[in-house]
């Protein structure tokens, strides 16, 4: 494989982790004790020249795990009625099961080593996939068990905004405020969110990264630069 190819291959931009871009819906804040109700996943490509794209998504409603908590506040929060049977709700192994196959494809594809979530304020939605893939007894997560991509902490970097709404428009990408809190279409904006900060910092010439010249060892200095005793 050429230099300019692995330059722009999947597997390179990122230290050999597969980027998925995650977002749940919950009915609390706590990943051990609260409900996970719905949850998206969308996965990334990079064309031939290094521009990161969407590639797949999956999506699914999801039943509260028998004992689970769910805070009125929540779902008042996020609209979401679990009883609803127009939901088609599947269980949590469901979910988690078609998600992770599909992911552990993806980084067979783009030759990868570990997925990592990205998501907006990552650690809440990384907390709730986790939990749930340890209440299922779901074996090979590929997910990286503590790291994350977080779109927050980047948006308010690269477009001085933290909320997703707002960090959005910042960058140019329409969002919807009626729609948000809907997984799938939270999910869909933070990946294009992802993508126009890392493709950004592409177009700035930050990537691919300039070649870093070998440190000469100090036996080869040149003559000329070392000062002899005589001096």
């Amino acid at each position: 494989m050429s230099e300019s190819k692995q330059l722009n291959a999947l597997s390179d931009r990122f230290r050999g982790f597969y980027p998925v871009v995650i977002d749940i819906e919950s009915a609390g804040f706590n990943a051990k004790t609260d409900a996970l109700l719905e949850i998206a996943a969308v996965t990334l490509k990079m064309d031939e020249d290094g521009w990161l794209q969407l590639d797949q998504t999956l999506h699914f409603h999801v039943e509260p795990f028998e004992g689970a908590i769910l805070h009125p506040e929540a779902l008042a929060f996020n609209g979401i009625d679990p009883d609803n049977p127009l939901r088609g709700a599947v269980n949590e192994y469901d979910a988690l099961h078609a998600i992770f196959k599909q992911v552990r494809k993806g980084m067979k594809d783009q030759g990868c080593n570990r997925a990592i979530v990205v998501a907006h304020n990552a650690n809440f939605d990384h907390s709730f996939m986790m939990a749930a893939a340890e209440r299922t007894a779901l074996k090979r997560n590929p997910f990286h068990p503590f790291a994350t991509f977080d779109t927050a902490a980047l948006s308010g970097l690269v477009v001085g905004q933290t909320v997703l709404a707002k960090a959005c428009k910042a960058a140019g990408i329409a969002f919807d405020a009626s729609q948000a809190h809907s997984a799938l279409y939270d999910t869909e904006r933070t990946a294009e969110l992802f993508c126009e900060l890392v493709n950004r910092w592409k177009r700035l010439g930050g990537w691919p990264p300039l070649p870093v010249a070998d440190e000469q060892p100090v036996d080869e200095q040149p003559v000329d630069a070392e000062i002899s005793d005589s001096e």
